[in-house]
Parts: structure tokens; C-alpha cells; sequence
């Protein structure tokens, strides 16, 4: 198939979609004055025209070239606007669904009497087409304003989830032990360094003994990390910061010249994190000390079980070794690695660190309820989980991806304690 006849079928479904929500714009406008009528209609047609002209845009211009402030945020809100278009479309639909049902149903029944197929022309109120074409346009609405506040406000409203777990076999000498979790930075999507100066004024001022960072600094290249080296290197703990690998720090989303280039890519971004002060843990561990205790540290890469993830974490050789440890803590970017590995291999590991999920970045979170549709593809997905002696904690992230913003499900900074009773 050929790019320009793809470029004809995509603009035939894009209008023929635009074409079909229209029909509830002109029905709640009907009343309105001509030049009100005219003003929508080329706001509304304008925009459709620019989406299109936008989308083809990227066969020739690759999307990555592009400034950072239109790749992210100006293909967000037609992305937003073609969701709210889409859920509005779902009660014309209905309208729609109902009328062809009567027109089916008018040749089987037949009415009494003449007048109740009449139309008397006397309207007491608003007509159902007219209440629910406004509805429709009422219910794509309210999306797109969350989608734009998510963007505005969300995207930073950083939230502190403190936790405390007990683990029966964790030294004295540890107990109390304060760990903060970041994950999912995403540093890519991030236009100015700003947010990430106050996340990171944030962290430090919850006073942690160590960090830990549960993998994808990046979306996908080492170099969107240039802007942010001197805010994160920052973080700081008596302990450390001892980080991980996730899904995207791999490049494996984008077509690389050459294998050595996505080679030298990844070899980048382990440098930087060395400048970064973070200590990368790939498949290994290393001993945590406090006065004459020790606790093992576990840190794999990439490990995940949905979406045909690739599986560069080898837990058999990070785990060798840490045999003798009274408690074992892990960091595993993917939570799927936890109830496909973990908890039937290594079931002497007490918590496991995770994030990737995002939260989907989108959700409801009030006391005693939580909902997102990610929980349709991870089983655990957002907070702490708890299977016997073995627990597992996802972070929501403290980054976005895709979309801009964060709706219900906010950025986080785990702040965990250990005790041992």
C-alpha cells in the first residue's frame, strides 16, 4: 500500500468521524445567528484541517525532530480533542441506535390514530435529538477540561505516599530504616527543568537514608537527559542512590542508523548515571551496612511479562550470593516480574521495588476505592501489595509519557520505613 493512498484512507476516516460529531454541533446551534454558526463552523473545520495537515506532517518531518513544546503538548491536545470527539460520538450514537429502531419498528406497528405520527409542531420543551446532542457535546466537554487541567496542574502535583512495613527478620540496626522511591522520570517529556528542581527540593527535604530509582530516566535516548543533569544530581542520602534499568532506557522504541549506535546509546546513559552519583545495578547486588549489619540490595534489568517486554533481567545471576542475607530487598522496574518470578523462585525476597505502570496516568484514587485502567493489564499496579512475607510496592511515577498530564492518578514520592515489629 502505497503512503499516499494511507494518507487518502486516513483523511476519508478522520472526516467521515469529524463529519458524524458535527451533526451534534449544528443541532445545539440551530437557533444561534448566522454569524455564530459561521464562526463555529471554521474554528471547528480549521482545526480538523491543521490535525490532518499536522499528522501527514510526520511522514516527512520524523516526529523527533520537532521542537519539544509541539511534539509533546500540541499533539497532546488534538489527541485530547479526538478522545472527547470520540466519547461525545457515543451519544449521538445512541441517538441515532433509537431513532433507526422507531423507523424499523414504525412498519410493524401501525398506529391507532392518525395524530400519534403527527407532529403538532407545539413543542412544551427541549426535544430528545436536542438533549442529547447537547449532552453529547456536554460529555466531550468534561473530558477535554480534565485532559487540559491534568496537563496544567496535575502533571506536577507531586504526592508523598508514606508506607511503613514490618519485615520480622530485619536487623535492629535498621529499623526505622527512612527509603524514598522514584520511578518513571521520563526526563524526555519534560520541557524545563523547573518541575524537576522542585521534585527534587521535595525528596531531599524528606530527609531519606537511601533512594532508590525504579528504572526509565529516559523515554528513549541518553541526550534528553542533557538539560537535567545539574537537578538531578542533587538527590542525596547518607546511603546512596542506587537506581535500575526500565523498559525504555533500552531505545528500543526508535529506529536506530545502526545497532551500534542503540549499543552506544544504552553505554551513555550507564555513564550517566554514574555522573548522576546513582549507583546502576544491573543484575547484581551489593550489601547494605549499619554498624555490624548487613542486608542485601538487588537490582535487575528490564523484566516484564506483558506486552511481549523484553527480558534482559537476569534475577539468577543478581541473586547469587545474597543467600546469606536476613533480608533482601529488590529493584525490578516491571511489578509483573514480581507474581511471574519472584513470588514462585525466590520467595526469601522481602519487598520488591517497582513502577512502569504509571497509574496509566489516569484514574480515581479516594479512601477505600482505587481505579484505572491499568489495572485490565497488571494485576498490581499502584501501591503496596502483599502476598504472606513477601511484599511489593509500585510507584506511580514521578514523570509522564504520551500524554502530558496526570488526571487522578498524581506523581509520587514513596517515602517507606522498615521496622522489624
Amino acid at each position: 500500500m502505497s503512503l499516499a493512498f494511507r494518507f487518502v484512507i486516513v483523511g476519508i476516516i478522520l472526516f467521515l468521524f469529524d463529519l458524524y460529531f458535527y451533526q451534534a454541533v449544528s443541532v445545539v446551534l440551530k437557533g444561534a445567528s448566522l454569524s455564530r454558526r459561521n464562526t463555529v463552523f471554521y474554528i471547528y473545520w480549521g482545526f480538523s484541517a491543521f490535525s490532518f495537515f499536522l499528522f501527514i506532517t510526520t511522514f516527512v518531518i520524523p516526529i523527533v525532530d520537532w521542537p519539544k513544546y509541539i511534539r509533546i503538548y500540541l499533539f497532546a491536545i488534538i489527541t485530547m480533542v479526538m478522545i472527547s470527539k470520540l466519547i461525545g460520538s457515543v451519544f449521538i450514537g445512541i441517538d441515532d441506535l433509537i431513532r433507526f429502531f422507531r423507523w424499523v419498528g414504525s412498519y410493524f406497528v401501525k398506529p391507532v390514530h392518525a395524530n400519534m405520527v403527527q407532529d403538532s409542531g407545539v413543542s412544551t420543551g427541549i426535544s430528545r435529538i436536542a438533549f442529547l446532542n447537547k449532552l453529547a457535546l456536554g460529555m466531550a466537554a468534561l473530558p477535554f477540561a480534565s485532559f487540559v487541567y491534568g496537563m496544567v496542574k496535575g502533571a506536577f502535583d507531586y504526592k508523598i505516599h508514606n508506607v511503613k512495613v514490618v519485615l520480622p527478620n530485619l536487623p535492629s540496626e535498621f529499623n526505622g530504616l527512612r527509603i524514598i522511591q522514584i520511578s518513571d522520570i521520563h526526563s524526555g517529556s519534560f520541557v524545563s527543568t523547573k518541575p524537576l528542581e522542585e521534585a527534587v527540593k521535595l525528596i531531599n527535604a524528606q530527609k531519606p537514608d537511601i533512594i532508590f530509582f525504579t528504572g526509565d530516566l529516559v523515554n528513549d535516548r541518553s541526550t534528553e537527559m542533557e538539560p537535567f543533569m545539574n537537578v538531578l544530581n542533587q538527590l542525596k542520602a547518607p546511603m546512596g542512590v542506587f537506581s535500575t534499568l526500565g523498559n525504555h532506557d533500552y531505545g528500543d522504541y526508535v529506529t536506530w542508523e545502526t545497532e551500534a549506535a542503540k549499543r552506544q546509546n544504552l553505554e551513555d546513559l550507564k555513564t550517566i548515571h554514574a555522573q548522576l552519583g546513582w549507583k546502576l545495578l544491573m543484575n547484581e547486588h551489593v550489601a547494605l551496612k549499619k554498624q555490624d549489619a548487613e542486608i542485601a540490595l538487588i537490582g535487575i534489568e528490564n523484566w516484564g511479562d506483558k506486552l511481549r517486554f523484553p527480558k534482559y533481567g537476569d534475577m539468577k545471576k543478581a541473586y547469587l550470593g545474597a543467600e546469606k542475607y536476613p533480608v533482601k530487598l529488590l529493584l525490578s522496574h516491571d511489578p509483573s516480574h514480581w507474581s511471574n518470578q519472584v513470588r514462585q523462585e525466590y520467595k526469601d525476597v522481602d519487598i520488591t521495588f517497582s513502577g512502569h505502570t504509571h497509574g496509566f496516568q489516569f484514574g480515581i484514587e479516594i479512601p477505600g476505592f482505587k481505579w484505572s485502567p491499568s489495572q485490565y493489564v497488571y494485576k498490581q499496579w499502584a501501591g503496596l501489595y502483599t502476598d504472606g512475607n513477601q511484599h511489593l510496592y509500585v510507584n506511580r511515577g514521578l514523570g509522564f509519557l504520551g500524554y502530558p498530564g496526570r488526571v487522578g492518578i498524581l506523581p509520587e514520592i514513596t517515602v517507606m520505613e522498615l521496622y522489624n515489629a
